[in-house]
């Protein structure tokens, strides 16, 4: 599982004293656990871990945009170095034309042809992805093809 293995490079980090891993697996089981909790379960199962890595790489990613405005490099690096760690969770990212072809394969599943049936492709193209491409991307792809 996920977990064990953030478990296991977290004591591996704390040996070698690597206060940058260290911190983001902290605050990635933390952010884990309150998630669990909100579910009411024991743990979150691979799927729910990649999807709470990814959004925790957006949130990082914001962050970039504003401390950037603010003019606080420091404080770009750190979340940076954050988001290198976390994206060592992730699967290999989809390529634009694998996203092309799942949105494709989703409107042909779902018969969408218009605008307002965007929602349904994209809990397809959502699940289909699993972590492995930005909603946001998703969502902007999958309009233009529904125009």
């Amino acid at each position: 599982m996920l977990t064990e293995q953030v478990d296991q490079d977290l004591k591996e980090a704390m040996k070698s004293k690597d206060t940058v891993k260290v911190s983001t697996l902290r605050m990635f089981k933390a952010a884990e656990k309150n998630a669990a909790i909100d579910k009411k379960k024991p743990n979150l199962d691979d799927n729910e871990c990649l999807s709470l890595i990814s959004k925790l790489v957006k949130q990082r990613r914001e962050s970039i945009e504003e401390f950037k405005k603010g003019n606080r490099q420091d404080l770009v690096q750190t979340e940076e170095a954050e988001i290198k760690v976390l994206q060592s969770y992730l699967p290999q990212a989809l390529g634009d034309q694998e996203i092309d072809r799942m949105i494709e394969e989703a409107i042909k599943e779902t018969g969408a042809s218009k605008r307002s049936d965007m929602s349904k492709v994209m809990k397809i193209v959502m699940q289909k992805s699993a972590g492995r491409a930005d909603g946001s991307v998703l969502s902007q792809k999958v309009a233009a093809k529904l125009q």
